[in-house]
């Protein structure tokens, strides 16, 4: 199990691979390049690790430092799921710059709707996606449930920071802080922070969300799972987590002293949750919902013409009726009957 968690963690970045962008296939493991529709010039990369028999798709992005794992022929399979994992935009194999879940997000929806559409014999449904993730990809997993409220049955958030400002304050060795000023910007501009960390938006949780983490965390401090938890139950959100607080694990590392029978009990404990998830979610058909740089749902999209910005979205399906709050008309545009595009 440490081993399947180690593309999870903070290390180097793996150099810009530049060599030809050709998919490559094998029985277990396919690499595969597709198309950003946010940006159509944007060539993206995913590992499609595929199962023995149908099963369900698991999305995921890597860590912080990191990216996808290279193409590998397997012997056997490395999941029971359909698992896509994603290469966030601008790192090894993929083209364009982080953004640190902003369009990057739309990544993952881009790579699970290919899988979808070129991988319909290994799924029992096209309707039950999850996500999983851990490190920056459990601030991913925060986000993402926020920005895509009714795409993912389920999600699991491992170690993830759920406030990137806070993150960005308490980095006292600057670890993480470079990389943030670039990629969102001087943290004197707050609202960017805001607009991309998911604990702006748990008024919009609609998926069961697994939240695990160790007590113990440097790099990325328990109180980023608390704190989520926390503000859920103050907006009655409280019975869609299951929230996993691991005593006596934590350090330099995620999983510093973390034995291998804890790590099966991860393991098992991640597993049983995407199992005991089996419906497709719907946005409740009246209400009001956060828009930090977009929101998607199945029923309509808005999206502000900055992902730095924050919007509210006032809606009643019933009726017809959607209105975006707190920006200028022409800094938005809403989206209906599935016609929209992100751009």
């Amino acid at each position: 199990m440490e081993n399947a968690l180690s593309k999870f963690e903070d290390r180097i970045r793996k150099e810009k691979e530049k060599g030809g962008k050709e998919n490559r296939y094998s029985k277990y493991c396919d690499f595969i390049y597709y198309k950003s529709s946010v940006n159509p010039e944007l060539t993206l990369a995913m590992r499609v690790l595929k199962p023995e028999k149908p099963s369900y798709i698991v999305a995921t992005t890597h860590g912080w430092h990191m990216s996808i794992s290279d193409f590998e022929e397997y012997d056997r399979p490395v999941s029971d799921y359909l698992l896509v994992e994603v290469d966030m935009r601008g790192r090894a194999f993929s083209d364009g710059t982080p953004d640190c879940s902003g369009w990057e997000l739309y990544d993952v929806i881009d790579a699970v709707e290919y899988v979808k559409e070129n991988y319909k014999e290994y799924l029992l449904s096209t309707s039950i996606v999850y996500f999983e993730a851990g490190s920056g990809g459990g601030g991913n997993a925060y986000a993402i449930a926020g920005k895509f409220p009714d795409y993912f049955a389920a999600i699991v958030s491992m170690c993830g920071m759920s406030d990137y400002l806070l993150w960005h304050k308490n980095d006292a060795v600057g670890e993480f802080r470079d990389e943030l000023d670039v990629w969102v910007g001087s943290s004197e501009n707050e609202q960017a922070y805001h607009a991309r960390s998911g604990l702006t938006m748990v008024e919009n949780l609609c998926a069961p969300m697994a939240i695990i983490h160790g007590k113990n965390d440097i790099r990325v401090p328990v109180y980023h799972a608390r704190n989520y938890v926390e503000k859920a139950k103050k907006c009655n959100k409280e019975e869609l987590i299951q929230y996993w607080e691991v005593p006596d694990v934590g350090g330099k590392d995620h999983w510093t002293d973390g034995t291998p029978e804890f790590f099966c009990e991860l393991g098992q404990y991640r597993k049983d949750f995407i199992n005991s998830h089996r419906r497709p979610i719907s946005i409740p058909p009246k209400g009001e919902m956060t828009v930090c740089g977009y929101l998607f749902t199945k029923e309509f999209a808005v999206v502000l013409d900055s992902v730095d910005r924050i919007a509210t979205v006032r809606y009643d399906l019933m009726m017809d009726n959607i209105s975006v709050i707190g920006v200028p008309e022409d800094t938005y545009r809403i989206y209906r009957n599935k016609s929209f595009r992100p751009c």
